[in-house]
């Protein structure tokens, strides 16, 4: 085995090291955080970058082109739907009432509501 190769295995290695930490940290910051809005942003900023390192170590490892093909649609495909579904949760949480509304510094959605409501 060469030496480029051992240095990137070993990079790879940390990288998914690294990744995982960081999608520790989301997991504790969604149990410990203590409204609905604040769990959603924990659930999809530091997995969203968490999962890409990981995928970014695990490419360093595998360095097929077939592999690489599916690891970037493995991301991509992550990246579209992870924001999404965290949107519509804090949507619903607010519909649902769910929300303490003293607590927002901007309210846009209750214009939205009350216009649709009209």
């Amino acid at each position: 085995m060469s030496v480029w190769l051992q240095i990137t295995d070993t990079a790879g290695a940390v990288l998914v090291l690294f990744g995982a930490a960081i999608c520790l940290l989301g997991v504790i910051g969604m149990l410990k955080l203590p409204d609905v809005l604040s769990r959603s942003h924990a659930a999809t900023k530091p997995q969203s970058l968490g999962m890409l390192i990981v995928l970014a170590g695990v490419a360093l490892r595998l360095r097929s082109g077939m592999d690489l093909a599916t690891l970037a649609l493995i991301g991509f495909f992550q990246l579209m739907t992870g924001p999404v579904a965290a949107h519509l949760v804090a949507r619903s949480a607010y519909r649902t009432g769910q929300i303490d509304h003293g607590e927002l510094l901007f309210d846009e959605l209750d214009e939205q509501l009350t216009e649709e409501s009209r």
